[in-house]
């Protein structure tokens, strides 16, 4: 059909518009998998295609993805369904392209060549903190926050953490009962590696009697003072320990001293190595129960999926805005946007008055 006035013309650059998508998306998921973030794939593929128009491109396995340009489709079928479910579509990796030669540059190219505008990476501080360099040098990125240790600054929660924390507590509930009938102190190994917000919550959460964070370390002497006086009220004692945990005398068991990708090292071993002084400083039996990647796995809380998606959202309008270089963010109930330098800028741990509110009941 062949236009013959300004009316029709105007039409059809209107129709064009609307047909034809404003912006190429690529979106990551980096670092450890955490309850939500299919949420927020869901999120910002839903808004961004149904009302922005936008197209989204999956890369596969976190930082890997766009460094070996390793793509998937992401489309409103995609994300069908995804909802209710832990992991990520996307699935992650650990990869730092700032640990390899010539990484970022590969990235910048893979993005160019596959038509990518912008970039959506979720993920927690080396995924952010890669994101961050990424547009020092002038890639569009928009981050968004995610671990379940929520020790991510700058913003109140992280999603994720509610879900870990309440496997937790059901895990120690149950500890309770086992350490009742046969008189032992049983200990609990949650993750935490420099902060210790989720052995603060369930424990606190859980009733339990001793909880060991990174932030203050532990004198075994009083630790084992509590346990005693425990077992003195005829109940016995439920011990929560972060995995960063340690000693005043510094030590730290490790299962080994390899480092990750992001110079991390494997932490392991304080809860084994809590039972074992418990029992020669008592004399009493303890057991250890680590609970691992079962605090990451699994369908995520209400509280989880809520949050997970108005982050989503909250990401794709900063895209379409083109507010680069933020980070969505929970503050009170809002959802506000923060430099990616102050997300990154330092880890948010738990403060000494958190700490002696739990304290309380202690022993």
């Amino acid at each position: 059909m062949r236009c013959v006035d300004t009316a029709c013309r105007t039409s059809l650059a209107v129709y064009s518009l609307m047909e034809e998508p404003v912006m190429r998306i690529g979106v990551l998921t980096g670092g450890g998998d955490c309850p939500g973030l299919n949420a927020v794939i869901r999120a910002v593929v839903r808004k961004g295609i149904g009302v922005y128009g936008h197209e989204f491109v999956g890369f596969r396995d976190g930082w890997r993805g766009p460094l070996e340009g390793d793509t998937m489709p992401l489309d409103i079928q995609a994300v069908r369904g995804i909802l209710p479910r832990g992991g990520t579509i996307l699935g992650s990796s650990r990869t730092n392209p700032i640990k390899i030669d010539g990484g970022v540059d590969r990235i910048k190219e893979n993005l160019a060549e596959g038509g990518i505008d912008a970039l959506i990476a979720i993920g927690g501080e080396d995924t952010l903190g890669v994101a961050k360099q990424l547009f020092d040098r002038g890639v569009k990125v928009v981050g968004v926050p995610k671990t379940i240790d929520n020790d991510l600054n700058a913003t109140d929660y992280t999603f994720g953490f509610d879900t870990a924390v309440n496997i937790a507590m059901e895990a120690i509930d149950r500890l309770h009962t086992t350490a009742e009938s046969h008189h032992r102190a049983l200990i609990c190994e949650v993750m935490g590696r420099h902060a210790g917000w989720i052995a603060l919550y369930a424990g606190m959460a859980a009733g339990a009697n001793v909880i060991l964070i990174p932030e203050k370390p532990f004198d075994i002497e009083k630790v084992c003072a509590y346990v005693e006086s425990r077992f003195k009220t005829r109940y016995a004692p439920i011990l929560v320990v972060a995995e960063g945990a340690h000693p005043l005398e510094g030590q730290m068991e490790l299962q080994s001293g390899e480092l990750d990708a992001f110079g991390h090292v494997r932490l392991g071993g304080i809860g084994e190595m809590l039972a074992k002084e418990i029992e020669k400083r008592t004399g009493k039996e303890a057991r250890t129960t680590v609970l691992g990647h079962i605090q990451r796995g699994g369908t995520p809380s209400a509280s989880d999926r809520v949050l997970a998606t108005r982050f989503g959202l909250g990401a794709i309008d900063a895209v379409n805005e083109g507010d680069f270089g933020k980070m969505v963010a929970l503050r009170g109930t809002d959802i506000i946007r923060v430099g990616l330098d102050e997300a990154t800028a330092e880890l948010k741990t738990v403060p000494v008055s958190r700490y002696e509110e739990a304290e309380v009941f202690f022993g």
